[in-house]
Order: structure tokens, then C-alpha cells, then sequence
């Protein structure tokens, strides 16, 4: 299911959004002919380096994985006479370098190797990789095993499951429920929670070029230890809610919906398996609890929970998605992803970790390359000690350079505040100095998303080709009974009306990268608009023409 998730978004995505790279420094002393001979005992050991992916007569996506029992890979050798300054950060700008072009899913060895040597000696390996048969937990398996080659070290024999070994579990019946089970815990979040975490004023389009911020902190190490011995709390689950705590604050939600992805992992089974086991894990967890140390006791449970619902058929999921998106009037948006590789062995270094005998800083902000991202706000935890070592992607139209700093210094105040005592959440902005969102008087908390009715209207205005709209705010009954405030869209007809289910069809076309505009309830057709200068409630003195949900697809 990983698999074919992810030749989906190979054969659909530019290739270097969806490829992932590494760097594996080369102990001194290696030969060349022994780093080649390492990289090939690896093509031998691992099934996943030596499958394909063969292309369908009907063109489609492909359904099958052959793994070849013999076959041959080229790689580049880099010789210089001597490395450049900052060879590390050079070996990087190669690797990334690589992922630029497209793996040919039907034929490509997946890995795009480059030895980069000085005066004949190996000093570093950088590779790209096909995300189709590889993910970071994978990459970090064979870096361990690369470099134990090197050292002569033995390799146990493979034990964890194989993607055809995996593939044949989840086609038995006990694999397809747990892919219902899936199917349904995301259903229920994309339901209920909100729409997108930064439905806000700036938000706008869904790919966006996006600077990195990394941190390096050893104050920020320690006040995560002291909070994980304070509060019995492991560190990744303690760093995960101080996490989700920031943003819900800092976007002004009252739940916190992120994409952890690697999370497939956590089987033991599994987690030296070199294949592309990397699905989004949805987490929503409700920030509506008092305090750090009560949200922490949540996050344990609530982040179980999601990763138990990680393993899915992906077309079942975005058919879901569709379905539901298009009953609830949303757009689903991916905004906030967060990407834990720390625990990992030998994680994926994007950032340069420093000189080995470097104690590192005691707080470091440094700028890393910019990337397209479908994401408002992407980070990657490397490292937790001794140093906390993140990058973060934020989406400069909501985070410009020294409020996505603010963020970063914040959640290091955080994790110190509450490495003493338990800290109110009412209380985040004076701890952390990170300041929630400032929405408008037209903004308003609808469906559990925050939505602005002029944007709507001028949404669904468009899509109609002008026609004149007002959309009005429901308020919920006196007793508390039945659903909460609800939009009603009025659109003024002449001629040829739309019919809802029209109207909402078209809105609905409109919806990705505006995260303020959530589709009314319901559509009331009316005969002409009012003038400019009566007031709103003129729309209700209309004649109504039609009037409906607009959610049956039968136009």
C-alpha cells in the first residue's frame, strides 16, 4: 500500500518534491572498490534494490513489482584532488542535485549514486533515491548496514518483512479491515475537525515556495529531558505536544490536525524493512485541556491511535476524501506535516549536524534551501540529544523570517517552562512570545473550521460567473439543540438560474489553496438582488426560486 501510494505521487509530482536523498560519510581508510562492493552486497541483501515496477499495456498506474535475481547499477565516481571547503555541505548540494530528474519506475536501479573521492580516497556517498521503493526509515537501514559492510562487520540475515512479503499480508482479510479502519479514523477527522489549520487572512494557493529554518539547541535538549523526567513523558511524545500546542495556538484552533508520516515503523517487524512504508499517520488532538501536562497524558494515546490507522489503500483514501469533502462543503488540506526521523537509526541528516567534538550551540537559527511544498508548515526532527536539531519549512506569506525564528524560540521556551512545573495553555503567549492569529470582524468559527462569509460569497460569485451573492451566518437554535452556526448562500438569478447542487459543484471547484471559504449549507436561488444600499436582510424579501444543500451529485 506504501508503495503504491507513493508511485502515484511519483508519476503525478515533480521529481524533485518526491524523490528524498542522503549523505553517508565514508570511515577513513575505505577503498573505492570496497565502497562499490558494499553498495553491491546491499542490491543483493535487499529485495526493495532490486524491483521494478513494469508499466500496463493500458498505460495506467502500475499494478505489479518484479524483483530481479541478477542485474547490474551504474554510479558516478567524483575524483578532486582535494575537497572544496565545507565538503559536507557540498556532498549535500550533489545529492539534492540528484534528485532533479525523474526515476523510470519500469527499469532505474533506485539508487542515483555519486562517490565523491579526494586524491582516489572515498570521502562521501551521495545518493538520490526512488521514493517507490525507499523512505527515510529505509535510507537510514542502509546507511547502518553500508557502513557496518565497511568495517567488516557481519549482517544478521534479513528478518523484517519484504514489500512482497507485506503485499501479501495486506490482500488477506485481516489487512483490508485494517485498511477500512484506516479509511474510517481519517473519514471521521476530515468530518469534524478543521477544514485547514491556517484558514487566515494571507493563506492562499497550495504549493508554495518555502525557505528553511533549522535550530540547533542544547538549552532546548535539555529542557526536553527534564520535562520527559519530570513527567514520565517520552521524549518524542513531549516534543510532539509542545508541538501541536504552538501551532494550535499560534493558528487560533482549538485541535491540532498534522500528518505524521514514518509512523509504520513502530512494529518491530518492521522497522529494519527497506521499503516505502512511510504513510501519513491523520492526528487531530484536542487542545481544549487546561494544561502541557494534561495535553502530554492526551498525546500518548491520541498518537497510538493514529499510527494504528496508518496503512491504507491511498485511491480508497482520496476516493473517501472526495466523497466527504464534497458532503462537508471542505477542502482537505495537508497544512501542517510533522516529520519525526530522530529515533530513527542513523537518521537522514538535512541539516549538517557540526563537527563531532562540537558541543553545539545553546541556541542556533540557520537558513537550509527553499523547496515547493504542498504544506503551510513542515518540520523534521533529527535530533533530540544532546542536541534539539529541527528543520522547519513555513510558508512566508503566514510566517515571514523572524515570526518563523519567534516560532522556533518559542517552542524551546515552552519546552523550558515546562520542564519545572505544568504550564497553563491559556498562558502560551507570554511563555513563548508566539502571539495567536488576528482575524477580522468577518471571520467566524463555522463547522469547527474558521471561515470568512465575504470570501465565500466572493468565491461562489466567481464560479457563477459573476452573479451577485450574499451569504449570511446562521445562528445556531436558543436551546443549544442541533447543529452549531451554519452559512446560507443567497444567489440572485436571472434567466437561467444555477441550481444548487450546480452552485455548490462549481464552489467546490474553487475551494483548493482558499482555505477561508467552506461551502454554505444551503443554496437559496432568488429572483434578482437587492439594491446596493438596502441592508442584507433585503435577501430574505426575495422570491425564492429554488432552494436545496446542493450535495446530490445528480446535477
Amino acid at each position: 500500500m506504501g508503495q503504491a501510494n507513493m508511485i502515484r505521487c511519483v508519476l503525478r509530482d515533480e521529481p524533485v518534491q518526491i524523490n528524498i536523498h542522503d549523505v553517508w560519510p565514508v570511515p577513513p581508510g575505505t577503498r573505492t572498490d570496497a565502497a562499490i562492493d558494499a553498495l553491491r552486497a546491499l542490491a543483493v541483501r535487499h529485495e526493495a534494490l532490486r524491483t521494478t515496477f513494469p508499466a500496463p499495456v493500458d498505460g495506467g498506474v502500475p499494478r505489479e513489482q518484479v524483483v530481479s535475481d541478477e542485474g547490474e547499477f551504474a554510479l558516478t565516481v567524483l575524483d578532486h584532488d582535494e575537497l572544496p571547503p565545507g565538503a559536507a555541505e557540498y556532498a549535500e548540494s550533489l545529492a539534492r542535485a540528484a534528485r532533479v530528474d525523474r526515476f523510470h519506475l519500469e527499469r532505474d536501479f533506485p539508487l542515483r549514486v555519486s562517490l565523491v573521492t579526494a586524491a582516489g580516497a572515498p570521502v562521501f556517498v551521495a545518493l538520490a533515491a526512488s521514493h517507490a521503493v525507499t523512505d527515510v526509515g529505509a535510507l537510514a537501514v542502509l546507511r547502518e548496514e553500508w557502513l557496518a559492510l565497511l568495517t567488516g562487520a557481519h549482517l544478521p540475515d534479513v528478518t523484517a518483512v519484504t514489500p512482497l512479503g507485506l503485499a501479501a499480508e495486506e490482500a488477506t482479510p485481516s489487512g483490508l479491515r485494517k485498511s477500512r479502519a484506516s479509511l474510517a479514523h481519517w473519514e471521521r477527522i476530515i468530518r469534524t475537525g478543521p477544514q485547514a489549520m491556517f484558514a487566515e487572512p494571507g493563506a492562499e494557493g497550495t504549493d508554495v515556495r518555502v525557505p528553511c529554518l533549522t535550530l540547533r539547541s542544547r538549552r532546548g535538549a535539555r529542557a526536553l529531558a527534564r520535562v520527559a523526567e519530570r513527567t514520565g513523558g517520552l521524549p518524542a511524545t513531549v516534543l510532539l505536544t509542545a508541538w501541536c500546542a504552538l501551532v494550535g495556538h499560534r493558528a487560533g484552533q482549538t485541535a491540532c490536525v498534522t500528518a505524521v508520516p514514518t509512523s509504520n515503523r513502530y512494529e518491530p517487524r518492521l522497522a529494519r524493512s527497506v521499503n516505502t512504508l512511510s504513510q501519513d499517520a491523520l492526528l487531530c488532538l484536542d487542545l481544549r485541556v487546561p494544561s502541557f501536562d494534561t495535553l502530554l497524558a492526551r498525546t500518548w494515546g491520541a498518537a497510538l491511535n493514529a499510527y494504528r490507522h496508518s496503512r491504507f489503500d491511498a485511491v480508497a483514501l482520496w476516493e473517501m476524501i472526495g466523497r466527504t469533502t464534497f458532503e462537508r462543503g471542505s477542502a482537505f488540506a495537508r497544512d501542517v506535516v510533522y516529520n519525526d526521523v530522530s529515533t530513527l537509526p542513523a537518521s537522514l541528516a538535512a541539516t549538517p549536524a557540526g563537527p563531532a567534538d562540537e558541543p553545539g550551540p545553546e541556541l542556533e537559527l540557520g537558513p537550509g534551501p527553499e523547496q515547493v511544498l504542498p504544506t503551510r508548515l513542515l518540520t523534521f526532527v533529527h535530533e533530540t540529544a544532546p542536541l534539539l536539531r529541527l528543520s522547519l519549512w513555513a510558508d512566508p506569506a503566514l510566517f515571514p523570517r523572524e515570526e518563523a525564528e519567534g516560532f522556533l524560540t518559542g517552542l524551546v521556551r515552552l519546552l523550558e517552562a515546562a520542564a519545572d512545573k505544568d504550564v497553563p495553555l491559556t498562558g502560551l503567549t507570554g511563555v513563548t512570545g508566539v502571539r495567536p492569529v488576528e482575524r477580522g470582524t468577518d471571520w467566524c468559527l463555522v463547522d469547527g473550521s474558521w471561515v470568512s462569509p465575504p470570501a465565500v460569497a466572493d468565491a461562489l460569485s466567481r464560479a457563477l460567473g459573476g452573479v451577485p451573492v450574499h451569504v449570511a451566518l446562521d445562528a445556531p437554535a436558543e436551546d443549544g439543540e442541533g447543529p452549531g452556526p451554519h452559512l446560507t448562500a443567497f444567489i440572485a438569478a436571472d434567466g437561467s438560474p444555477p441550481t444548487p447542487a450546480s452552485a455548490h459543484a462549481a464552489l467546490m471547484d474553487t475551494l483548493p489553496g482558499r482555505p477561508g471559504v467552506l461551502a454554505p449549507r444551503r443554496y437559496v436561488i432568488v429572483q434578482g438582488a437587492p439594491a446596493e444600499t438596502e441592508p442584507s436582510s433585503a435577501w430574505l424579501r426575495r422570491r425564492t426560486l429554488m432552494e436545496g444543500t446542493g450535495r446530490d451529485r445528480r446535477m
